[in-house]
């Protein structure tokens, strides 16, 4: 496989290579929420199941539009809870392909798209009551507005993404840089934000 700016894989990148390094922290901090059946929505090459399988997780579902990266994903990534599919974020008959998953993950997809609306509705139909999202996006500009990033149709305000997860409840936003997620320090400037949020139990 081809390695890309937008591109993780990690056994052809060294270990102190930055994009590495915060794809992986992401992970590492989706490990203590994710539980039950997992979905990775835009899995790239699956390198995600590796931090993200527990024993508290009984299944790991992921998913990319990459034919190329499912394959390499089946074949570097193969665990025996773990199962990789193509698909399209933007399908809305993904949900019934899918089912209902306790934890889904997806970092870093819905800045490559327009079509937000029905990406987070997909996730807040696949996702139980009472389970929970964790989903991260640079920050930047805003909608509509030119970013500078070829791979990227915009990047969000932090409102505007904030906005855009109104669906869901008990969001809780964190802050990256490098390694460091947390609540925002001064005198640093971050580059993503990750919001933690959850499908009110009760609702469809």
């Amino acid at each position: 496989m081809e390695l890309t700016q937008e591109r993780v894989i990690p056994k052809k990148m060294k270990e102190t290579n930055g994009l590495l390094i915060e794809h992986i922290q992401r992970y590492k901090f989706a490990q203590k929420y994710c539980q039950g059946r997992v979905l990775d929505i835009a899995c790239g090459v699956g390198y995600g199941s590796s931090y993200v399988i527990t024993k508290k997780v009984n299944e790991y579902v992921g998913v990319d539009i990459s034919h190329e990266s499912i394959d390499y994903a089946k074949k570097h990534y193969n665990h025996p809870t773990a199962s990789y599919l193509t698909g399209d974020c933007l399908d809305k008959q993904l949900p019934e392909k899918l089912g209902v998953f306790d934890t889904i993950v997806s970092f870093e997809t819905i800045e490559h798209f327009y079509g937000d609306d029905i990406f987070v509705n997909n996730l807040y139909k696949m996702l139980r009551p009472g389970g929970t999202l964790l989903i991260s996006t640079s920050f930047g500009k805003g909608k509509g507005k030119s970013c500078g990033n070829e791979f990227h149709v915009h990047q969000y305000k932090e409102e505007e993404f904030v906005e855009v997860l109104s669906k869901f409840s008990d969001l809780d936003m964190f802050y990256q840089w490098g390694k460091r997620i947390e609540k925002p320090q001064d005198g640093i400037r971050y580059f993503l934000m990750l919001a933690v949020c959850k499908k009110p139990s009760g609702c469809l």
